[in-house]
Formats: structure tokens, sequence, C-alpha cells
């Protein structure tokens, strides 16, 4: 991997290879899941006659023309996809999760379940 660097990944030093490595893997599997949906989406459109184009025209070219893993790395690198710790640790698990679009942890998005008891 040339660009961007691990250093500019990791935001220099704060996150370490694995966390890096694990995040990037996760957001790859974001990226797979996205282009079989936009593809069968694109499917049902062909194939009930919505459209004239080709298939290759109605999936978007991020998707249809790069690497899962290269996309997930320049989704990290431009802030799409943002590495934060998980809210629970359970054992065995890894210590940080990947959020899409957002600069926040995950514990600062979601709101607490306890302050709804009275």
């Amino acid at each position: 991997m040339i660009y961007p660097t691990l250093d500019q990944l990791s935001k220099e030093g704060k996150y370490d290879r694995y966390t890096v490595t694990i995040a990037a893997a996760k957001g790859a599997r974001m990226v797979t899941e996205e282009y079989v949906a936009e593809r069968e989406r694109a499917e049902q459109m062909v194939s009930r006659k919505e459209t004239d184009k080709s298939l290759c025209a109605l999936i978007e070219p991020e998707l249809r023309d790069e690497k899962a893993v290269r996309t997930a790395v320049h989704r990290m690198y431009r802030g799409e996809f943002v590495i934060g710790p998980k809210p629970e640790k359970a054992e065995g698990e890894e210590d940080a999760c990947l959020q899409e679009g957002s600069e926040q942890p995950l514990e600062e998005q979601e709101p607490a379940a306890e302050e709804t008891e009275a």
C-alpha cells in the first residue's frame, strides 16, 4: 500500500497496524455489501425493463471498478469510515470498530439506554 500511508490512516500513531487492518477489512465487507445491494437493484431494474441502460452503467463506478479493500482504505482516508472505540468490549473482541461517516466515537453517537428509566 503506497497511498494513503499507514501513518496517515492511523492518524499519526493514534491506532496501531492491527486496528487499521481490522478496520480496513470491516470497511471492505461494508463496501462489498453495498455493491451486492446496488447490483441486485440494477438487475431488478433491467429485468423489469425500467431502463435501457446496461447493468454496468447502473452500478456506481467506485464499487464496480475498484477492489473493495482499496475503496475502504480510501474512504477511511477521506473520513467516510472512521475508527472508534467499541461501546462494550467482550473478551476476545477487537478494541475498535468501524463507523460510517462520522468523526465521533460510537459511544457519543448513540443515546444511553439507562436514561430512559425513571
